[in-house]
């Protein structure tokens, strides 16, 4: 792996910028930014409106790696280019920022309370390509519905087995069992959650360390002790359809915790506005998440 972005991550403050919405969330996403379902016919022409919108946000001048640490891509959008070159490449020797890529194929249906990642046949070919386009780490979700022991505990454990695969291709893994934050049990699951994290952990070769995105949690600092924890590089934390204002709210309570919003980032930009509108109103989120980011 790059020393350099190793110790991007490591040393310098800032977050994660989500621009990894897969074929599921990508209609939402193009809606939320004032694009009319009207405007495409395929899925090909979907992906290149939703490449253009994230093109926009790569390439505004306030998007740079003083705020922004890494930016999670799409696997369609690391093999696209952004201003001439490859996505990833672009983003870490023009902007600084450190390249991610999201690597799950979706969720299976619910089982014992969470939906498990569906399976990834190609994760190995996946790993090579993110490697030759100078990808640090990798990004994978499975979601978390109740406070199912049996169903937490098959999750996390998921996670942690293909984590090991992408630790041995020498990237760095994000972990993310996101607790839906419409969860009627969602305390207790995120402590749950938390709990079941620290054992696998403990289970890591001496020396690996991987990093962990989480739902913002009920209990302000709940994740310190994983924040602390040796084998962890980095704690991030994903918006789970929080509003910015509130994202932010509850991430400043989170200390050491960094942000990894998707939605969060996007809401107040709009394929409408201006180049200045548009770069404005990004340059305000960025701001309002580095802060809470920082704390």
């Amino acid at each position: 792996m790059d020393a350099e972005q190793l110790a991007r991550f490591e040393h310098a403050r800032g977050f994660i910028a989500a621009l990894d919405q897969s074929g599921g969330s990508t209609p939402r996403a193009l809606a939320a930014y004032g694009v009319d379902p009207s405007a495409y016919a395929t899925e090909a022409e979907m992906f290149d409106l939703v490449h253009a919108m994230r093109t926009r946000i790569m390439t505004s001048p306030v998007f740079t790696g003083d705020r922004v640490l890494g930016a999670i891509l799409f696997e369609q959008t690391m093999e696209r280019e952004v201003a001439g070159t490859g996505a990833a490449e672009y983003l870490w020797q023009v902007k600084r920022v450190v390249p991610v890529v999201k690597v799950d194929k979706g969720l299976a249906e619910e089982a014992d309370g969470v939906r498990l990642m569906k399976p990834m046949p190609d994760l190995d070919d996946l790993l090579a390509r993110a490697r030759a386009h100078g990808v640090f780490g990798t990004k994978m979700r499975s979601v978390v519905l109740r406070a199912d022991q049996a169903g937490i505990e098959a999750n996390v454990g998921q996670q942690f087995e293909v984590a090991r695969r992408i630790l041995a291709a020498d990237l760095v893994p994000i972990i993310e069992p996101e607790v839906d934050i419409h969860s009627p049990q969602k305390a207790e699951a995120e402590a749950m959650v938390t709990e079941a994290i620290a054992r696998e952990l403990d289970r890591l070769d001496d020396g690996v360390r991987v990093m962990l995105k989480l739902t913002l949690p009920e209990r302000d600092d709940l994740y310190a002790d994983l924040v602390a924890h040796p084998r962890v590089l980095r704690v991030f934390a994903l918006s789970g359809g929080y509003s910015l204002e509130e994202s932010a709210a509850r991430l400043a309570r989170a200390h050491g915790v960094a942000a990894s919003f998707s939605r969060a980032l996007t809401e107040g930009l709009s394929v409408h506005q201006t180049q200045p509108e548009f770069d404005a109103a990004l340059d305000a989120a960025i701001a309002t998440i580095y802060a809470a980011s920082i704390t």
